[in-house]
């Protein structure tokens, strides 16, 4: 059938008396991208094949222009392209029956055909902008040989039912009011006069109004104004709520009832905007709300289409829990610089113990999984001890810092110098990143050599043996130990801590976690109220890098179990470890000082790989989440670029804080001298007095 010429076509849909496998032929025909004819010219081809066989088209029309008088428009009108009132998890259920077990379709049912016709197809380009010109063709040239009596009584009949339909969006809006989530995110909706409800007042009188109208044509269709403030205050209303609930914690059922809200405003925009447009306009905007209906079908039993709205806010919500934590990670002066080299230097200590608790662990001879089991607790707890000791682990950075750089994006991409501004940031993210990189090598380094040295001055025999300290060695090698893979692999794991500890950061705004603590019974009968309050405040603010930091750690033990058990090549290797296992090795194998030298640069090529690969994931999921890009990226490499050239170390070192530390020396120095003089000559005074 796709096949046919479009006069073919015609004639053969003529001859149909079934509306439904007539409208399935058309769709069908349109739909076909074959024999060299792309949708576009079909378009055009059947409003050419309509308007001069006028007789195919008066019996075309009279079959689709009956069924469209009778059927139920309303459940597409309130329901296609609108998220289910049952909430998101009985949605993705339903979606998930709905494709393994299809129910049938009623023939009466616009929204049923409409499934029939486009569920699981492409997005038809024949109900693009540039074919409507061409479709709307196609229906006058069906009007016009159509029975006037017939188009009126359709006419009337899709009135009554975009009346019907705005009438339960009305109600629906005013309904969201008392949902208890949102209720949570903004407490005084229950004890104000809200937007929604207003809404919902002025919406009943417009649809008495449309009512009276089809009964006397005399009458005027109230005018939308008053419902037009109405509508705006509800999507100020709206957008109040995101914030709310992008600050104070969502989920993924919030997040679904604020789309599903937003969606039912813009139906009620559509459909208001429909009835009160004049009747040249009324044919455009028909094709516009057909064109939305059938994009809706083909999306429709979509699970990812719903998990792709539903999460955006929760995703959004998570970056923002982890862009408040971001700043923390970003040194912009001297003070913070050396704050964060001193506290990466803390980590790197604690790290240099693990990694030699980690070889310990491995020399016992435990079985595969137990042996992963206590990696990933030494790995696990150690991070969390380093949180709690407030120290920072270098790789740590990236998927905070990303989503900083993100929120910057966000405020204003296309302002004036906005990409010297991004460009100086990425620096300062770069320079943060390798402060900490430093310091947690140096250290881990400098403390693995000296007890290894220790061991050997107190026992005479190596720490490592020299099958181990060859591994080590090898492990860090990027051909023959694949370590730059296995530090991607690391990085992932990095993003993902920063997605889980953004999570948890947002799950307990979600759950008013410090409340509930704070009002907890048992916690009342054990401490009192001062300790309560600061263990509440603790656990609710270190939620989100506690779950994250210690999950962190199971990742990185049971990567090389996983590996094991499917025989692929999966293991991890992280910068601070390597470094630290270099330490013990350099010592224990008594490698000369070049071999030393060039670990250490794989090492460093080991930090390079964690780093970039967690931040590039991390800031594609950041600016993803706020619906923005870097969309001049060109010119923000380009501004780097200068920005890196006039100062090359300033990517690495503070050096305008260096010269200012010096400057402040100097400065102290002279200061000290003349005061020394002033007191000697004060003294020479006196003498001579």
């Amino acid at each position: 059938m796709q096949t046919l010429g479009a006069v073919t076509l015609v004639r053969s849909a003529s001859e149909q008396r079934c509306p439904v496998t007539l409208a399935t032929m058309l769709v069908d025909w349109l739909s076909y991208d074959g024999l060299g004819i792309d949708q576009a010219q079909r378009a055009a081809k059947l409003h050419e094949a309509l308007a001069t066989n006028p007789k195919h088209s008066a019996a075309i029309a009279q079959v689709l222009f009956s069924w469209l008088s009778e059927v139920n428009i309303y459940p597409a009108l309130v329901s296609s392209g609108l998220f289910s009132r049952r909430g998101f998890f009985r949605e993705m259920g339903s979606r998930l029956y709905e494709r393994l077990n299809p129910a049938p379709r009623d023939q009466q049912d616009l929204k049923d055909m409409l499934l029939q016709m486009f569920n699981g197809k492409e997005q038809p380009l024949w109900l693009s902008e540039r074919c409507s010109e061409a479709m709307l063709g196609c229906f006058t040239a069906l009007a016009d040989n159509a029975d006037p009596a017939l188009l009126q009584k359709m006419a009337g009949h899709f009135q009554e039912e975009c009346l019907y339909a705005l009438e339960m969006l009305g109600i629906w809006v005013a309904a969201e009011e008392i949902e208890p989530d949102l209720m949570r995110l903004d407490r005084r909706l229950s004890s104000i006069d809200s937007p929604f409800i207003a809404l919902s007042r002025e919406m009943n009188l417009l649809v008495q109004s449309g009512r009276d109208k089809l009964h006397d044509p005399a009458i005027a269709l109230l005018d939308t104004a008053h419902l037009d403030v109405m509508i705006a205050q509800s999507r100020d209303q709206l957008e109040r709520l995101r914030r709310r609930g992008a600050g104070v914690g969502s989920s993924v059922s919030v997040a679904h009832l604020l789309e599903r809200l937003e969606q039912t405003l813009d139906r009620i925009v559509l459909l208001v905007d429909l009835l009160q447009s004049e009747p040249a306009q009324q044919r455009l905007k028909l094709f516009s709300l057909f064109a939305i209906l059938a994009q809706a079908s083909t999306e429709q039993n979509s699970i990812g289409a719903l998990w792709r709205s539903s999460t955006q806010m929760l995703s959004k919500s998570i970056t923002v829990n982890k862009s408040d934590h971001g700043e923390h990670y970003i040194s912009r002066d001297r003070s913070a610089f050396f704050a964060l080299m001193r506290s990466a230097a803390g980590a790197g200590a604690i790290i240099a113990l693990m990694a030699l608790l980690k070889i310990y662990i491995e020399s016992l001879g435990f079985s595969a999984f137990n042996k992963a089991a206590l990696v990933s607790l030494n790995y696990g707890l150690g991070f969390v001890l380093i949180h709690m000791l407030h120290f920072t682990v270098a790789t740590k950075q990236p998927a905070m810092t990303a989503a900083s750089f993100a929120q910057e994006v966000e405020r204003g991409e296309n302002g004036r110098a906005v990409n010297k501004k991004l460009a100086a940031l990425l620096i300062d993210v770069n320079r943060s990143q390798w402060a900490a990189v430093w310091g947690n090598v140096s250290v881990a380094i400098l403390l693995a050599s000296g007890i290894a040295l220790l061991v050997y001055l107190l026992s005479g025999t190596a720490l490592l043996t020299p099958a181990v300290v060859d591994y080590q060695l090898k492990a860090i090698s990027p051909v023959a130990g694949l370590a730059l893979f296995y530090a991607a692999i690391a990085g992932v794991w990095l993003f993902c801590s920063g997605i889980i500890a953004g999570f948890f950061d947002n799950r307990a705004n979600c759950l008013e976690l410090r409340l509930r603590l704070l009002q907890h019974p048992l916690l009342k009968k054990l401490l009192p109220e001062r300790a309560r309050k600061k263990f509440a405040d603790y656990v609710h603010d270190n939620y989100g890098a506690l779950a994250g930091n210690f999950l962190f750690g199971v990742l990185l033990g049971m990567t090389g179990y996983v590996g094991y058990v499917s025989g692929l090549p999966l293991d991890i290797r992280h910068v601070a470890f390597s470094s630290a296992n270099l330490g013990y090795s350099a010592v224990s194998g008594e490698i000369g000082v070049l071999s030393f030298l060039l670990n250490l640069l794989f090492v460093l090529l080991i930090g390079f790989i964690n780093l970039w690969v967690s931040f590039t994931l991390a800031l594609a999921v950041a600016l993803r989440a706020r619906g923005t890009s870097i969309s001049k990226l060109p010119l923000l490499l380009k501004s780097l670029w200068e920005q890196a050239k006039q100062q090359p170390l300033h990517l690495f070192f503070p050096v305008n804080a260096v010269k200012q530390t010096v400057a402040d020396a100097t400065k102290a120095t002279e200061s000290k001298a003349a005061a020394k003089a002033e007191t000697k000559a004060d003294t020479l005074t006196i003498q001579d007095k």
